[in-house]
Parts: structure tokens; sequence; C-alpha cells
């Protein structure tokens, strides 16, 4: 189910992958430079329902409109802030998450918003080749449980680059910030969106169980 919803920053649209008897909804944003076609996007939105998780998969109004460069992260926001009381109409527990770009819109936003957990999927921890700009104080300022996870030769942020704080961190071997790896790599594409799925799923899980 594609859903249409008007926020402050225009049109956005989420796509439903639904959960039978779901105990939560997993809102997953897209990053800067692409969509919600991502391989991780799609892989748990193919997964986490059979698991008891509602996954929206969230394009941001400049995506919907068709242009090519994500706004300043103000925008960003104010579409997800938008987006919000739709995602929270099913009446379950939120985790808001996102890749890239988007997972920095889940850890700005998501104690305002009253989201349970954030899901930091490939965080841009700082701009390739410049570690002295880091963005980890929006990590560590989300202020629900989070968990990260992010590939092993990610040029945004290399795992062993992320500060200790009270979020979890999931490596996956070899994977770039898309999560590919290469061809001869071993564990193989396939098996890393296993170790992503899995990953969430069992912390997913752990939150229901928890709530």
């Amino acid at each position: 189910m594609t859903q249409s919803v008007q926020t402050d920053a225009g049109t956005a649209r989420v796509t439903w992958h639904r959960a039978r008897k779901p105990a939560l909804v997993l809102a997953l944003g897209h990053g800067a430079g692409g969509g919600v076609e991502a391989r991780d996007l799609q892989a748990l939105a193919g997964v986490l329902p059979a698991h008891g998780v509602t996954v929206a998969l969230v394009e941001q109004p400049w995506r919907v409109a068709g242009k090519k460069v994500a706004p300043a992260p103000k925008t960003l926001d104010a579409g997800w802030h938008g987006v919000w009381p739709a995602l929270a109409a099913p009446g379950l527990p939120v985790i808001a998450g996102g890749r890239s770009a988007g997972a920095r819109v889940a850890c700005r936003t998501a104690a305002g918003l009253g989201a349970v957990a954030v899901l930091a999927l490939s965080f841009p921890l700082h701009p390739p080749g410049r570690p002295e700009k880091s963005r980890a104080g929006e990590l560590l300022g989300a202020g629900v449980p989070t968990l990260v996870v992010q590939g092993g030769r990610d040029p945004f942020g290399r795992p062993e680059e992320f500060p200790r704080g009270s979020y979890g961190i999931v490596e996956v071997p070899d994977a770039d910030h898309g999560f590919a790896v290469p061809k001869r790599a071993d564990p193989g594409q396939e098996q890393v969106l296993g170790i992503i799925t899995h990953a969430v799923a069992k912390w997913a899980m752990s939150l229901a169980s928890f709530g």
C-alpha cells in the first residue's frame, strides 16, 4: 500500500509493508543519493513483516518531486515531522530509522517525535576523508535506544571510528556505504543482506519484548 502525505516540505510518500500481527512499526527514510529502492531498505521491508514488524518506507518530498539534490537538513526534518502522524496512526510503537542522511534525520528528531528507538543504517559519521567533520553529536544525542549497522569499509565512517556510546553497532564485513561487497567477498552479497536483516529483526524483537 502506498500513501501520499502532505507535509510543510511538500508531498511525501509512504509505502507500507505490513506484518500480519504487528508489534512495532519501523519507519525507514532514504539517503541523499538514492531512494527507497536501496538494497538494505528493500531487504528489511521484505523480511521484517514475518517477524511482527510493519515496515514503512518513507520517500522525502524532494525525492517524490523528482529533484536530484536533497535539501538542507531542516527541510528534511520538516518532511519527516510531517509524515510522523501517518506512521503513528496504527497505534503501535514506532522505530525511527533510515540510511545515511535518513539516519541523521531519525537521530535528530526521534526524541521529539516520541520514537521508541532509532535504527541508523550507514550512518555518515563524517564526509569521506574528513574525519574532523564529525557528526557523532547527532548519533549520541538521539536520546532513545539506537542500533547502528555499518559497513566495514564505509568511507563515511568505519565501525572502529565510532565513539563509545550507549548505542549498539553491527559491523557488516567488507561492505561499503551502500552495503555492497566485492564480488569475491566472503560473506557474499546475499549473505550480507542476511546479516543486516537478522541483526535488525533480533534487535526489534527485543524492543517489542521490552515494551
